[in-house]
């Protein structure tokens, strides 16, 4: 049983990647459209963010000299690939999926239109948005935030490497401590790198909420979007 009729799922590009180093592993996405079509079948409305740093990572080479505009550019293609790559194993796997981009590559996917996209989600397809929010300086994270609150999602299902918020690092520090869930002021206050304070600033204004958990954990996303104790839930 689900607890959320609409859900955003920001899903990183090294997600994609599975063990390897860089790239597109087919056993790591095929495990994600796995579990992305369990959730459909539960009647979820599921729209997605996905990253590119699995491909290029704007931001580390605009800090080594690379123009930061033209970085972040070439960040937002390497969505599209990843957002097209999922999309191909979605539609391989029986789900229908659309692809939008904030970037107009109408050759490829079809721009960003959000009463079309929410007629998507409406009729059950899955609707990815690819190329962030279309401006540089702005992070997938924002992107999610952004996008989540422009569907009127109920949820932003924040799918990570670790298995929700710690107090500390987990691999530096062993008495680290989980939190199932916290609140934003408790989160700032104790200065949690949630997502980057942009798209944690809109996420607080709209109040919706944020769940961060690992999408490597098999059953994960089924378990957060039933509301279980999967992961960190950032709360109002």
């Amino acid at each position: 049983m689900t607890v959320y009729r609409r859900v955003l799922l920001k899903l990183s590009g090294e997600a994609l990647m599975g063990e390897d180093a860089f790239g597109i592993n087919p056993s790591a996405i095929g495990s994600i459209v796995e579990d992305i079509g369990e959730v459909q079948q539960m009647g979820v409305q599921l729209a997605i963010v996905i990253g590119g740093g699995n491909i290029f990572r704007g931001v580390a080479l605009g800090a080594s000299g690379m123009d930061r505009a033209t970085a972040d550019y070439m960040g937002m293609m390497a969505t599209i690939m990843n957002a097209m790559a999922l999309q191909d194993a979605m539609i391989n796997a029986g789900i229908q999926a659309r692809v939008q981009s904030a970037l107009k590559v109408e050759q490829v996917v079809e721009p960003y239109i959000r009463p079309k996209a929410m007629r998507y989600l409406d009729e059950g397809k899955i609707v990815i948005f690819a190329a962030g929010t279309g401006n540089p300086f702005f992070t997938t994270d924002t992107a999610a935030a952004l996008r989540g609150s422009e569907m009127g999602a109920e949820v932003v299902l924040k799918a990570t490497k670790v298995d929700g918020v710690y107090s500390a690092d987990p691999k530096k520090d062993p008495k680290a401590v989980r939190y199932s869930k916290i609140s934003f002021d408790d989160a700032l206050a104790r200065n949690l790198q949630i997502m980057d304070a942009t798209a944690f600033a809109l996420c607080r204004d709209q109040g919706l909420p944020i769940r961060v958990f690992s999408i490597s954990r098999p059953g994960a996303l089924k378990r957060a979007v039933s509301g279980e104790d999967e992961g960190t839930l950032v709360h109002a």
